[in-house]
């Protein structure tokens, strides 16, 4: 049995874990992490989450916690996970971090970005990018997994066959995607109330938001050469999903069908993709609670541009989902073990 401790395990993503390895028969969760629930119950709380009433939340000991656990969750701020992460990947833990802090491999970048310097450059240069659809082969291996985003993992799914095939003219794609506002995290920030949210949708960050340095590194590893993107991100008065709808015009005239057996052929054996019917499109309802994505395309032949949409939950695929998966790898056990069945909401 693989003891767990997640540290940050109020906020949304760290009990999303908690629901989800709730359902795991592999691993045990032994410690939880909170500067302000320290000495509440997970229950008192989350009261759902009945299976977890004799745990209760602690700071974050880092020396204290090294012998509660094998594997470490970091569901904490960005900026927030740095040393930590570092100090637990020292210490030979094996160390999946859901914050942006070890995602982009140049430092420059993310001190551009994210207005921060990066002080463990060891630990970066070990770091791994938890997509499963492309590094597989690496996370099985690694010891450190820097969970992926969650607007990048639904833009790199949906263009990552395009690209690898080479059918797109790069120079100009568009990203665009919604979000539930549970995407902002669990906070008092009334931007996202819900009298500020409700009936209301509205577009955030344009040329500027934290992701699109993630996705461009992606997408550029994929093409192999240097990508950069139009994304704008839109804020949608629910609580979870991301729906992204990406704009690619064709390098070349092709097929409807040969588009999509590209895609059926890059995720006939992915687990957690699911390319949909030739006329079908994803609805972020289809894939609520569940590690799925779920791609749709069309292909405007009138304009010769490619329209890739695709959905995830946010919390799952996009983040605690996609971190146990990316467990499940690096230990050895089934991908899809805890995450097949998971409960579904209403």
């Amino acid at each position: 049995m693989l003891n767990i401790a997640i540290c940050g395990a109020s906020g949304y993503t760290g009990v999303e874990l908690l629901r989800i390895l709730a359902l795991h028969p592999n691993v045990r969760v032994t410690a939880v992490t909170s500067e302000r629930s320290a000495g509440k119950k997970v229950t008192a709380l989350f009261p759902h989450l009945g299976m977890y009433s004799n745990l209760e939340y602690e700071p974050l000991d880092r020396e204290k916690l090294l012998k509660k656990a094998d594997l470490f969750f970091l569901a904490l701020p960005h900026g927030a996970s740095q040393e930590a992460v570092n100090f637990f990947f020292q210490e030979k833990k094996m160390v999946v971090d859901l914050s942006a802090d070890y995602r982009l491999a140049d430092e420059s970048t993310y001190r551009q970005w994210y207005g921060l310097e990066h002080t463990y450059i060891p630990a970066l240069r070990k770091a791994v990018y938890g997509l499963p659809e492309i590094y597989r082969k690496r996370i099985k291996k690694a010891r450190l997994i820097a969970n992926p985003g969650c607007y990048p993992t639904s833009a790199i799914l949906g263009l990552m066959p395009a690209l690898k095939n080479r059918i797109l003219d790069t120079a100009h794609i568009v990203i665009d995607s919604k979000s539930g506002t549970s995407g902002a995290g669990r906070k008092a920030d009334l931007a996202v109330s819900f009298c500020e949210v409700n009936e209301g949708f509205k577009a955030y960050g344009l040329g500027v938001h934290r992701h699109t340095p993630e996705i461009e590194q992606e997408l550029s590893g994929l093409a192999g050469r240097k990508i950069t993107v139009n994304f704008t991100p839109h804020l949608l008065p629910v609580d979870r999903g991301i729906l992204t709808t990406i704009y690619a015009p064709l390098a070349k005239k092709i097929s409807p069908e040969k588009v999509l057996g590209m895609y059926q052929k890059a995720y006939k054996s992915e687990p957690f993709v699911k390319v949909l019917t030739p006329g079908a499109l994803p609805n972020i309802k289809n894939v609520r609670g569940t590690n799925f994505c779920h791609i749709g395309l069309k292909l405007v032949e009138r304009t010769n541009t490619l329209i890739i949409v695709s959905a995830i939950d946010n919390l799952v695929k996009g983040a605690s989902g996609q971190a146990v998966h990316n467990m499940n790898l690096m230990m050895g056990f089934s991908e899809t073990e805890g995450l097949r069945n998971m409960a579904l909401f209403p």
